[in-house]
């Protein structure tokens, strides 16, 4: 039975979700530089340091959240982020667009893995971690919608009021994510004199440990890891839309169909069978579907790789609540950042093979050639995943 303080958890947790990805700057920020004055070489190394800090702060900001409040964590990342906007309007030159990608970058370690552990944690003091997955897909799902509504929403929001109203409601998302955040409860997981320095170092090499000593954490750690990093072939996404015959103005609205895709990806996850043999072939089923489409060589396409973006999402939810199941929990977010790190490695592997793939092969034949990363993933996880234990979470009372 499903308790008022679980759907209460639930509420919160999906508009957190929502306000961080219903922000109108996303498809706009990159155009607001250009308009700045800003050459696509000083564009691209902005987005390095981003990337950069992100990577740098990924798993210590993990040992962060297992140490002090992660609500608390959550809402600063939120209000950074926010600072970070005013400051891309305010102070339109390269510098202010490093401090605000700075702050973003900060943000994003902070709130990568942590969010995530305090949903489970919150769950197991419930005793309702059975919900994870289905409480997690949900709010997947919820923040794809808004995602697709900012992006709908920009032109006509720029056409009305300029970058201005743009930053504005930018602005405006990240203080709700910040309001979302401390509105969410937040259990205590370690007694008052296990903070500070000290406290911080042992989570820290605690959570590494695990995932070192554990195979049954580090195998879930690498799965968990891969899918996600080989969604970040996404980025291509309109590229490849328009490699297999839409025209540039029609491209907005198939990505658009491809978000959809993902959302009911998302939706699906708390019905889906989330054995290893079948998380693996459904994997393994969006790699087929990634080279049926990409081969294609039409429109049709378009179909079989919305189901590729749709099933890669499904079992990014999947394999995540089975590294949550499968962990201790004594430091939860320190062992979902090492996985994390892993994902923005993999994502930058991605990158680099595809960027130097493209000096010989057009986007659709490269873009088939990763179906076989993806396969070979998905049969790494029948053999590697986890199968069902007794979920576990440390809930220690102050």
């Amino acid at each position: 039975m499903v308790t008022p303080s679980v759907r209460r958890l639930g509420r919160i947790y999906a508009t957190l979700r929502a306000c961080d990805e219903g922000v109108l700057f996303f498809p706009m920020y990159a155009m607001l530089m250009a308009d700045s004055g800003l050459s696509t070489a000083q564009v691209t190394s902005l987005f390095l340091i981003w990337s950069a800090v992100a990577f740098a702060l990924e798993v210590p900001s993990g040992a962060w959240a297992d140490t002090y409040s992660r609500r608390r964590l959550l809402a600063g990342g939120a209000l950074m982020r926010a600072a970070g906007f005013a400051v891309w309007f305010l102070w339109p030159t390269y510098a202010g667009f490093a401090v605000g990608f700075v702050l973003w970058g900060v943000r994003s370690a902070i709130s990568s893995g942590t969010k995530e552990a305090l949903l489970y944690d919150e769950l197991a003091a419930a005793g309702a971690t059975d919900r994870y997955t289905a409480l997690a897909g949900r709010a997947a799902t919820v923040a794809m919608v808004s995602m697709l509504a900012a992006s709908a929403l920009a032109a006509p929001v720029y056409t009305l009021g300029g970058y201005g109203l743009i930053a504005a409601g930018s602005v405006l998302a990240c203080v709700g994510s910040a309001a979302a955040a401390l509105a969410l409860p937040e259990q205590p997981r370690v007694r008052r004199e296990s903070t500070g320095a000290r406290a911080y170092l042992r989570n820290l090499r605690a959570g590494l440990a695990e995932v070192r000593t554990d195979r049954r954490v580090w195998h879930a750690v690498l799965i968990a890891a891969a899918v996600p990093s080989l969604s970040a072939l996404d980025e291509y996404g309109p590229l490849l839309v328009r490699d297999l015959g839409v025209a540039t103005a029609g491209v907005p609205l198939v990505i658009a169909a491809l978000i959809a895709a993902m959302a009911m990806g998302s939706a699906l996850a708390e019905r889906w069978r989330a054995t290893p043999l079948a998380t693996g072939l459904t994997i393994a089923g969006a790699g087929v579907a990634l080279a049926v489409g990409a081969l294609a060589g039409g429109v049709a396409g378009l179909v079989p790789i919305a189901v590729c973006f749709g099933l890669l999402q499904l079992t990014r939810v999947l394999t995540e609540a089975r590294l949550q199941h499968t962990m201790s929990g004594h430091t939860r977010a320190t062992v979902l950042s090492v996985s994390g790190f892993g994902a923005q490695l993999g994502a930058l592997a991605v990158y680099g093979c595809f960027g130097l793939g493209s000096l010989w092969l057009g986007i659709a034949p490269l873009a088939a050639l990763f179906a076989l990363p993806i396969v070979l993933v998905g049969l790494a996880a029948v053999r590697w995943l986890p199968g069902d234990r007794e979920p576990r979470a440390v809930i220690e009372a102050a």
